[in-house]
């Protein structure tokens, strides 16, 4: 009875497995609404569908609204050489400070972290030694760093609702160029330094400097000079104590109104630096007599960097190449070389079925109508879409991933979304069954860029969508999902990753002139199920 009774329970079980796998099943192709139902074999077979792909010139780019910011001087072997500079607000974590009696500034700290990976490695002196993760080229650049006297206003005055957007052109009106407001801090040959930096204290007891604090890689500069701007200092601080200036963050960010941090080039080449304005800080560090008035005892004041921040960047003006490709684009048939540079620079508009193909008979069809026409019949199991990096024009320093963005919603497209191999500690190995890491050649060129648009596919056949144009960038962070707005249509954005990405590299487009082995292409792999 009981071997009865084990063999009705594993025919129950048996049965059971085998529903819950037809419902799963049925469950997998009824979402792309397929009903395969009394097929006994399918051919999964593939094919390639041709694109027009076009450059675009992004033009100025919004910058106020980055998570992080760009400092130096990078020269593009293609598209010439980009200087960034950086203005920003800073305020008080405090405010309505009493400074006490008789105070004197003894020093004013800047610190703004790098981006950095630590190696777990020691230099000579005992000091970490770490990886910048963002740095570009390899040479000293000239920075100084002044006190910006242009008021950044937060709301647009045109509509109080909006917020005030800056653009990376911005800094003719800043008058960056202009020797105005006070100069805190010039390097003539300025490079980032990867090892850790050691703080130290005065000990009164034993009159030594001691080791207090250790940090990671900054830059980390002196603003106060008791032979220059000992004076303005202390005026900034002690002059104004008990007003409305430091009543609040905005009297404050009109009362001072932050730094501005200025490379300039000194050579061909420079370098090119992602700061972390997020943990930057000011340290003012002041003194007042004690109760005897025998010594001085310090206090410190903080300031932070909050409000808008904002990167002004300047193209080399003889390099035309970005503005000669807008000019000739080509949306109808298409560009030879697809031009993409971040920063204030190009995308190419990917304009996917346009043009004629054959089909499975060898007939001349629109791609577009064969495409649609397969609505009933394709299970579309991966697709892709394939560039190739022009070899004869760029070498070793392309970027190592693109992004694809829907030009229609302006977002990342949905395969974006639904890839969930994200990775925030690595950005570089994140989304990349959405958008693969550059393949490389045996001697480090960059060969092609794959990024996966199965699901936006799905999209447009099965569910009716027409969202046809795709924007092709550049990124330097596959994982921030956030726009920036152009100055020569609001209405048009590009990811702020792009607007972060000081290399660009050159894609093969699909024209005739490309040969067939380095044209860009769209690969369809699918299902079609037959009796």
């Amino acid at each position: 009875m009981k071997k009865k009774e084990n063999h009705i329970l594993k025919s129950i079980s048996l049965l059971l497995l085998i529903a819950i796998t037809c419902i799963a099943c049925e469950r997998d192709f009824s979402s792309v609404e397929s009903d395969l139902e009394g097929y006994k074999n399918f051919n999964t077979n593939s094919m390639q569908f041709p694109i027009v792909a076009y450059n675009k010139k992004t033009g100025p780019v919004q910058t106020n609204n980055l998570s992080s910011n760009l400092l130096g001087v990078y020269n593009d072997p293609v598209y010439g050489q980009t200087t960034a500079s950086i203005v920003s607000q800073v305020v008080p974590t405090t405010y309505s400070p009493d400074f006490g009696e008789d105070p004197e500034i003894v020093d004013v700290q800047l610190t703004i972290p790098y981006f950095v990976t630590n190696l777990n490695t020691t230099d000579q002196n005992g000091l970490a030694t770490y990886k910048i993760d963002s740095l570009y080229g390899s040479s000293p650049i000239k920075l100084s760093i002044r006190e910006n006297t242009y008021f950044l206003r937060d709301n647009n005055p045109n509509n109080l609702d909006e917020s005030q957007k800056y653009y990376s052109n911005a800094g003719q009106a800043l008058n960056i160029d202009n020797e105005n407001g006070e100069e805190f801090f010039v390097n003539g040959q300025f490079f980032p330094d990867n090892t850790e930096i050691v703080v130290t204290e005065y000990n009164e007891d034993t009159g030594e400097d001691e080791e207090v604090e250790r940090i990671t890689p900054s830059l980390r500069v002196s603003l106060f000079n008791s032979t220059d701007n000992e004076t303005f200092w202390n005026d900034l601080f002690f002059s104004q104590e008990g007003t409305s200036a430091f009543s609040n963050a905005n009297n404050f960010k009109d009362y001072f109104r932050g730094l501005l941090l200025k490379a300039e080039a000194i050579s061909e080449s420079g370098n090119m630096v992602m700061l972390d304005l997020t943990k930057a800080s000011i340290v003012v560090t002041y003194s007042n007599p004690n109760d005897a008035g025998t010594a001085r005892i310090n206090s410190e004041y903080n300031l932070i960097f909050s409000g808008n921040k904002l990167n002004i960047f300047e193209n080399d003006p003889s390099n035309t190449i970005i503005d000669q490709a807008d000019a000739n684009a080509n949306p109808t048939t298409g560009d030879e070389n697809l031009y993409l540079k971040g920063g204030e620079g190009s995308m190419a508009v990917i304009d996917l079925f346009n043009g004629q193909m054959l089909d499975e008979d060898g007939n001349l069809v629109d791609s577009k109508e064969y495409f649609l026409s397969k609505k009933e019949d394709w299970l579309i199991n991966e697709a892709n879409l394939v560039f190739y990096v022009n070899q004869n024009i760029v070498n070793q320093k392309e970027p190592d991933r693109v992004t694809l963005y829907d030009l229609t919603n302006n977002e990342a497209i949905i395969d974006y979304t639904y890839d969930t191999s994200t990775n925030t500690a690595l950005p570089l190995y994140s989304k990349i069954n959405f958008s693969k890491i550059l393949e490389r050649d045996s001697n480090n060129n960059g060969v092609k860029y794959k990024i996966q648009v199965t699901e936006h596919l799905n999209n447009i056949l099965l569910r009716d969508s027409l969202n046809l144009k795709l924007g092709l960038f550049v990124t330097t962070n596959i994982n921030g999902e956030t726009n920036s707005a152009t100055l020569n249509n609001e209405d048009d954005i590009v990811p702020t990753t792009t607007v972060l990405s000081p290399r660009g590299t050159v894609l093969h487009g699909n024209t005739a002139s490309v040969p067939d082995d380095k044209k860009a292409y769209l690969e369809i792999y699918f299902t079609d199920p037959n009796n």
